[in-house]
C-alpha cells in the first residue's frame, strides 16, 4: 500500500510510529500500522463468495451463481473471530462476493466488536440503503469501502456488468454520509477508465468519499481472463500516479487521502517526485517507506480468509500452491506462526534473489520486487520480475519515464 498523502502531508508521523512502536497492536491508531513493523495482520475476510453483481476484474470469480454451500457457519465464524482477537490482529476487514449478502454478517460485526475488534468493510455499495448504512454504523464497522469504477453510469455499469450500478453506488455515499459512517472510494483502474481518473477522483471527493483508494488490476479469479485487455502500460501508469501525486497535493488531507495498492514499487515514484519538488517531508517519507521492509505486506502486515475458510497470503495469491491452510483443521494463529509453513515462506523471503529486472534493480529493498503475484502468474516463476513493474533498470528495455 503506497501512501501518497500521508508521505506527503504526514509531518509527525514518523514520532507517532516511534511512540506507538511497542503498544499493543490493537491499540495502534489506523494511521500508523502500515509502518509499526508489527506482522500480526490485517485480515481480508470474504465472507462469502455469493455477489449480486459479476465485475469483469473480480479477483474471486463471485457472482450471482454462488451459492452457501461450504461458507463457514456462524458457528465457525465466531470461532475465527475469537481466535484473531486472542491473536491480537489490528483490523478485519469484511469482504466477499458482496459482504451485505451475509445474513449474519451483522451478527458476526457485533461479535468482533465484543471482542475488541476493529473492522471495515468492503462492498459493491448497491446494496446499500439509509437503514443498511446505519446497521452498518451500529454494528461497530467504522468504514466502508465502495468500489467505484467510472465516472460516468455508462463506464461503471459496463465494468460492473449491471444497469444501475452506478446511480446505487452514489446513493450509497450519501447514505453512509447521513449515518455517520466514513466512506471512501475503491478505483481499479484499466484501460477502460484510464480517462476518466481525474473525474473520478473529484466525483469522490464531492460525494463524501474521505479515501481515494486506487488499486491496480492482478491476475487473479476473473481477472485473469480480462487481464490482458485491461491492464495499462508503464506510461499510463506513470500518468496516473503523476495525477494522483498532484491531486494529493491539491487536496486538503483532511478532506481525502490518496493511495495506492498492488504495486509496491509505486513508493519510487513518490519519492522521486518528492525530490524534485524539494518536499521539505521527503527525509520522513523515506523513513516511513524504509519501514515497511520490503514494500509487499503479503503474508507480514495482511492476510486473506476466504469463504471457505482456507487462509492465503493477500486476497490475490490464490494459486493452490500458496494455499496456508484451513481454519477449520488449524486455528489461523497456529497457521500464521508456522515459520516452516511454504506458502508463507516464500512471501516472507524478502531477501531472495529474484531474476530479470527485480533482480538488478536498486529500488529492490524499498519495493521487495514488487508483486509476486504477477511475477508468478506471467510465467509459473514466483522470483521472476514484476511484469508490472514501470521502473528502469540499467541494462534492460526501457520502461517509463519517472519524473525527472
Amino acid at each position: 500500500m503506497n501512501r501518497i498523502t500521508q508521505c506527503l502531508h504526514g509531518r509527525g508521523t514518523v514520532s507517532s510510529v516511534m511512540h506507538h512502536r511497542h503498544k499493543p497492536q490493537a491499540d495502534q491508531p489506523g494511521s500508523v500500522l502500515a509502518f509499526t513493523g508489527m506482522y500480526r495482520p490485517v485480515i481480508f475476510w470474504n465472507v462469502t463468495d455469493r455477489c449480486n453483481l459479476s465485475c469483469t476484474h473480480c479477483y474471486s470469480s463471485s457472482g450471482p451463481g454462488r451459492t452457501t454451500e461450504g461458507e463457514l457457519s456462524t458457528t465457525e465464524a465466531f470461532s475465527v473471530i475469537d481466535d484473531l482477537a486472542d491473536m491480537g490482529v489490528p483490523l478485519i476487514l469484511f469482504t466477499g462476493g458482496e459482504p451485505l449478502l451475509r445474513e449474519d454478517l451483522f451478527d458476526l460485526a457485533r461479535h468482533a466488536r465484543g471482542r475488541g475488534l476493529k473492522m471495515a468493510l468492503s462492498t459493491n455499495g448497491t446494496l446499500i440503503t439509509p437503514e443498511i448504512a446505519r446497521r452498518i454504523k451500529e454494528s461497530g464497522i467504522e468504514y466502508a469501502g465502495l468500489s467505484l469504477d467510472g465516472a460516468t453510469a455508462a463506464t461503471h455499469d459496463r465494468f460492473r456488468n449491471h444497469a444501475g450500478a452506478f446511480d446505487r453506488t452514489v446513493a450509497a455515499f450519501a447514505a453512509c454520509r447521513d449515518a455517520g459512517l466514513r466512506c471512501g472510494a475503491r478505483v481499479t483502474l484499466t484501460t477502460e477508465n484510464y480517462a476518466e481518473l481525474e473525474a473520478l477522483i473529484d466525483l469522490s471527493l464531492r460525494i463524501g468519499a474521505s479515501r481515494f483508494c486506487l488499486y491496480w488490476l492482478v491476475p487473479s479469479g476473473r481477472g485473469c481472463e480480462s487481464y490482458a485487455r485491461l491492464q495499462l502500460d508503464h506510461n499510463e501508469v506513470v500518468h496516473a500516479l503523476s495525477l494522483l501525486y498532484r491531486k494529493a497535493q491539491e487536496i486538503d488531507p483532511s478532506a481525502m487521502e490518496f493511495l495506492t495498492v498492488d504495486a509496491p514499487q509505486d513508493c519510487v515514484h513518490l519519492l522521486a517526485s518528492m525530490e524534485k519538488d524539494r518536499s521539505v517531508d521527503l527525509p520522513d517519507a523515506r523513513e516511513l517507506l524504509a519501514s515497511l521492509k520490503g514494500g509487499c505486506s503479503a503474508a507480514t502486515r495482511v492476510a486473506n480468509i476466504d469463504a471457505w475458510g482456507n487462509v492465503w497470503p493477500c486476497q490475490f495469491a490464490r494459486s493452490p500452491e500458496f494455499c496456508v491452510g484451513n481454519v477449520l483443521t488449524r486455528p489461523f494463529s497456529d497457521l500464521w506462526a508456522g515459520a516452516d509453513n511454504p506458502a508463507l515462506a516464500l512471501f516472507r523471503k524478502k531477501d531472495a534473489a529474484f531474476s530479470g529486472r527485480c533482480g538488478a534493480c536498486c529500488y529492490r529493498e524499498l519495493c521487495g520486487g514488487g508483486c509476486r503475484v504477477r511475477a508468478h502468474a506471467a510465467g509459473g516463476d514466483f522470483f521472476s520480475e514484476d511484469p508490472f513493474c514501470y521502473v528502469d533498470v540499467p541494462g534492460f528495455e526501457k520502461n517509463s519515464r519517472l519524473p525527472d
